[in-house]
């Protein structure tokens, strides 16, 4: 139960900052605009960076805060569950930004397989963490695969949404989502802090 409340504590600021950056990001590539691929692409990885290195830095602080060790056992495991999935999402960014004349398709697929990866690390790390996390993950990797179905069927049908759109999907899954999610881990740690 202490476990499960250090974890929520830990998660919820972080949460709901990426949610709100990650929903920041998606109106301000709908409104430059950024309609290419490769510019999009290095746009939400630039974002997704700047996610990483906040979260790292707002953990270390609350570690800090409690005087922990911020590498800690715990911490390398789920670590190193969610490193494979990362990796393979990041590639996946990396190549669309280094290699040109890729198809659109592959752009477009893009957001729904980082939804895949991104989904699969939390359902890993889920095995050392409480079971939201896992749920959390699922719902990533649902989203994503319905949103990869669509992105194959309209390379199919040859009608594929603008660009524009796809700051939409980024925005409401890794904006809105991780904003609600860190909204509910908010309300539920005081529920779970008077239960213990």
């Amino acid at each position: 139960m202490e476990r499960s409340t250090l974890y929520r504590r830990a998660l919820a600021p972080t949460t709901t900052l990426t949610g709100c950056m990650g929903m920041a990001a998606a109106w301000l590539g709908w409104s430059m605009p950024i309609r290419e691929g490769r510019p999009f692409c290095l746009f939400w990885m630039a974002t997704s960076l700047c996610c990483l290195i906040l979260a790292g830095l707002m953990v270390r602080r609350q570690a800090w805060v409690a005087e922990e060790s911020f590498w800690s056992p715990p911490t390398r495991r789920v670590a190193m569950a969610m490193l494979p999935a990362l990796c393979c999402g990041g590639g996946l960014g990396m190549l669309a930004v280094t290699q040109e004349n890729l198809p659109e398709i592959f752009y477009w697929g893009l957001p729904p397989l980082w939804m895949l990866f991104y989904g699969c690390a939390l359902f890993s790390a889920g095995f050392f963490m409480p079971r939201g996390i896992k749920l959390f993950g699922s719902l990533f990797v649902m989203t994503g695969l319905l949103l990869l179905s669509r992105a194959v069927l309209g390379s199919v049908d040859g009608v594929l949404p603008s660009m524009a759109h796809a700051h939409i999907i980024m925005g409401c899954s890794f904006g809105f989502m991780h904003f609600a999610y860190g909204i509910y881990l908010f309300m539920t740690e005081n529920t779970s802090t008077l239960e213990s």
